[in-house]
């Protein structure tokens, strides 16, 4: 494809979310991966206070290293607006008693943001009334699947497997806490507590007994008012990468993998074993489970994926219990997206590359209408 006729892709990052450094760190790779021969990028970051600037298409930049996180500032730059309406894919640079300059019309939006406002249908909402087509799953999908909540409550719905929870929400709390703590006693301990929309690990505590419980409630408060506490399931912990079907075929999976936590610092898959501890933290591919039980994770991950209409790509993530059965925990509609993340890393041994995964997302959205579908 000739310079001239690149696909113009906005890469978007950061956001306003507590998974801003995250976010970044997904941006590197996707930057540096990402096909230049066929596509023209467009770096656009989300300050932690929402301004959308321009930022440097330099993939070192947005890193994690040595512990220290990325974070994209709005200072000295010019802020970008996306007009809204079918005639409004044109990037807006403007800043204060400047004249706004147009940047060129994008083609597809690849939002690389993690959590609230940007994973939970906030942002996709606006690229919606914007007409611009972007990777990953609509509106109501990101809605329902940051909400653990609601998630639940849709698997349920449709006959899945999941696990005893109970929710929290921030007028129980503060009118009936007796009420709520009672209510997540009845599940036995331990339970895990977590924000109901949040991810990264950030925020959940183990806890092992009613003393610590109310502790671990204001921990996940801090990050989301409306709390879910999961009770704890014996099992091993394997997920399956799921990517949508091009042109009317069924969703695809890859075998399950196995998250080994090996280093004795985590007592849990928390968020410093996710992103700062790579030594401590191994995936297990395929996972060693018996024939049966791999090919009941993969149905259940497209299935899980369909239920709640997700578009493009999802993690679904499971418990394997020492009986056999297995049981849905999770969906991320934007999992960790680095070249060491557990999504890219399952498709590149099941022989699809990571900067040829990237090329199928953009393309998946390039097909993909706005609006209702």
């Amino acid at each position: 494809m000739s310079q001239e006729n690149r696909v113009r892709v906005a890469v978007l990052f950061g956001g306003r979310s507590d998974e801003h450094s995250i976010s970044c760190a997904t941006a590197a790779g996707v930057l540096a991966a990402i096909d230049r021969d066929r596509y023209e990028v467009v770096p656009v970051g989300i300050t932690r206070t929402g301004e959308w600037v321009g930022v440097a298409d330099e993939p070192e930049r947005w890193q994690i290293t040595d512990g220290q996180v990325p974070e994209v500032t709005g200072s000295d730059t010019p802020r970008l607006m996306l007009p809204m309406g079918e005639a409004g894919q044109d990037l807006v640079a403007y800043q204060p008693g400047a004249v706004p300059a147009q940047l060129g019309a994008v083609d597809v939006v690849l939002p690389l943001l993690h959590g609230p406002f940007g994973e939970d249908g906030t942002l996709q909402g606006m690229l919606e009334l914007a007409g611009l087509p972007y990777v990953g799953s609509g509106v109501l999908a990101s809605a329902v699947s940051m909400d653990k909540h609601y998630m639940k409550m849709v698997l349920a719905g449709a006959g899945l497997p999941i696990g005893p929870y109970t929710v929290i929400t921030d007028r129980q709390w503060r009118t009936d806490r007796a009420a709520a703590l009672e209510r997540v006693a009845d599940l036995g301990w331990p339970v895990f507590v977590k924000p109901c929309r949040a991810g990264s690990s950030i925020g959940i505590t183990k806890v092992d007994a009613q003393a610590d419980l109310a502790a671990a409630i204001e921990t996940a408060r801090a990050h989301d008012p409306k709390v879910i506490v999961e009770a704890a399931i014996e099992g091993r912990e394997v997920e399956c990468a799921v990517l949508e079907g091009r042109h009317d075929a069924p969703a695809r999976s890859t075998l399950p993998g196995e998250i080994v936590v090996t280093s004795s610092d985590h007592g849990f898959y928390d968020y410093r074993a996710k992103y700062f501890d790579a030594d401590g933290v191994t995936l297990a591919w395929p996972a060693e489970l018996p024939e049966a039980a791999t090919a009941r994770v993969r149905e259940l991950a497209v299935a899980t994926f369909e239920a709640l209409s997700c578009e493009g790509l999802a993690r679904v993530d499971f418990f394997y219990t020492p009986t056999g059965e297995v049981v849905v925990n999770e969906l991320n509609t934007m999992p960790g997206f680095t070249p060491f993340s557990m999504y890219p890393m399952m498709w590149e041994r099941s022989g699809l590359p990571y900067t040829d995964l990237i090329t199928e997302l953009v393309e998946l959205a390039r097909e993909r209408p706005t609006g209702l579908r």
